[in-house]
């Protein structure tokens, strides 16, 4: 196991307190977007689609007083690929959408899971059980296995905000991209959700084997080995956040 996967995050720190709370009540949309700026994101970028959107309206307007980068893209497809070259240059980013969107952004998306991750990349996608707002209610977590990325599920806002964060931390060990998979019910109900200390941005820099980058097929097959003998690691590392959210 990679050093520091299975280690529990820092102790919580509560936010400032709201009128009728202890801590304040967040949509699940709002706790995935503050995990992220808290975990440490240099960027975001994202497609809007009920019911990912308020995902990237918190990140927009919070980006400026974090020192942020967050842009709407023009579709999933690009958002994936600058998400992906934030990360190429070892900072970590979000790329948000629904998971219709996820079909736009498969390309990307299924190659990203060769390339050697440098900045934690983490993508969180919406699904939409019952069909609130969306024409069918496909299940992400088939792609997230056929891609053979992590997929963590939190089932709480608390678990939102705390797998966000861990996200980051599974992606770099692991060197390759984390889904988070929110449904409907979680993305627009609201709970108390319990922050802890924001870490640092990490500095841009270049990624230790570029060629681990270049998915010519020589390079596709000795990645695509790799990726399939960290299998066990992966489940063991999922397990553990899938369990207890996080600590």
């Amino acid at each position: 196991m990679s050093k520091g996967l299975l280690e529990e995050p820092p102790a919580r720190r509560p936010l400032a307190p709201s009128p009728h709370s202890r801590s304040p009540l967040l949509l699940g949309d709002e706790a995935v977007a503050l995990g992220a700026l808290h975990g440490g994101i240099s960027a975001a970028y994202g497609y809007p689609g009920t019911p990912s959107t308020e995902i990237f309206e918190t990140l927009v307007a919070r980006a400026d007083d974090h020192g942020v980068v967050a842009h709407w893209c023009t579709n999933e497809k690009t958002a994936y690929e600058q998400a992906l070259g934030a990360s190429m240059v070892g900072t970590r980013v979000l790329v948000s959408m629904k998971h219709v969107g996820l079909n736009v952004a498969m390309d990307p998306f299924v190659n990203s899971a060769l390339v050697r991750i440098h900045g934690g990349l983490v993508v969180v996608v919406a699904d939409d059980p019952g069909m609130h707002s969306s024409q069918n209610e496909q299940d992400s977590r088939v792609l997230a296995d056929f891609a053979g990325v992590p997929c963590l599920e939190p089932s709480t806002q608390q678990e939102a905000y705390d797998m966000t964060r861990a996200a980051f931390d599974l992606s770099e060990g692991l060197c390759v991209p984390v889904m988070v998979r929110l449904v409907t019910r979680l993305c627009h109900g609201r709970s108390e959700v319990t922050s802890s200390p924001p870490r640092a941005r990490t500095k841009p820099s270049r990624a230790p084997e570029p060629r681990d980058w270049t998915l010519l097929p020589a390079n596709s097959r000795r990645l695509w080995d790799q990726l399939l003998s960290r299998r066990e690691e992966t489940e063991a590392a999922v397990a553990h956040w899938s369990e207890d959210g996080g600590g």
